[in-house]
């Protein structure tokens, strides 16, 4: 009961703190909800994702740079894709459009058994004589040929099942902002649609080749590396679907 209470004091101080600071961060949030009722929800306005704070170019392993071979008497340039001008993105700056067609299927089953039983048996029959002393100390109910007797069994069953199914498709139109050394693209790309009280907000980052753009300046988001797509929205019915600050702080700190 002591060390509870010494451990109720010391948790406290520091209780109170984080409650306080989640009172001040909830305030100021209520207060901006309470100023925003009636309104629809603001847009973010279009930035240079360069500039954007927190922003840092990408750091990849790059291979030697290749030299530009050109050859005399010749209107072809090596790295040209087409012998024409060539209309698919390239610099920054430009645009393209990247098809997300996400539809992935997950199924896991597992079962897991065990069985253990243990029995062990001890006797003391003789030793030294001192065998028939044990009676004056032990009840008289003991038996030397059978003193010890242990019998132990245990068995565990376990099964799990983890079943997935998620499909996402949807076009987004991205802008290169970063050429890497060794013709990489870097490319960004936000898309926000509001729909009376709620934003739907869709964002991609990533490195695509040169190459894998389409004729029709387009790229599959499966040929995207380091790809981070995120999808969600912010509104009326997200903040429905998402729990209270406090209980989501209860579910954090409460250990049962």
């Amino acid at each position: 009961m002591e060390n509870l209470k010494q451990i109720i004091n010391r948790t406290l101080p520091v209780t109170v703190i984080v409650i306080s600071m989640m009172g001040l961060s909830g305030c100021a949030s209520m207060k901006d909800r309470i100023d925003n009722i009636g309104q629809t929800p603001a847009l973010t306005e279009i930035q240079n994702p360069v500039e954007k704070a927190g922003y840092r170019p990408v750091s990849l392993p790059m291979p030697a740079v290749e030299l530009e071979v050109k050859q005399a008497n010749s209107l072809w340039k090596s790295g040209r894709q087409t012998f024409f001008k060539d209309q698919r993105a390239q610099k920054i700056g430009d645009i393209l459009t990247v098809m997300i067609e996400i539809k992935d299927d997950a199924e896991i089953d597992n079962a897991t058994t065990r069985t253990r039983s243990n029995q062990e048996n001890a006797a003391l029959p003789n030793l030294l004589g001192v065998e028939s002393q044990l009676t004056k100390v032990l009840p008289e109910a003991l038996s030397l040929g059978s003193l010890v007797d242990m019998d132990s069994s245990t068995s565990n069953s376990g099964t799990g099942t983890i079943e997935r199914e998620e499909e996402i498709n949807l076009k987004l139109a991205a802008m290169i902002s970063e050429i890497l050394p060794n013709g990489n693209l870097v490319i960004h790309g936000r898309q926000e649609v509001r729909v009376n009280y709620e934003v739907r907000e869709l964002q991609l980052v990533g490195v695509i080749r040169p190459e894998d753009i389409a004729s029709t300046n387009t790229i599959s988001y499966d040929k995207i590396a380091e790809a981070r797509i995120s999808y969600g929205g912010r509104g009326h019915i997200t903040d429905v679907q998402q729990p209270r600050y406090g209980q989501q702080f209860f579910d954090v700190v409460f250990p049962f």
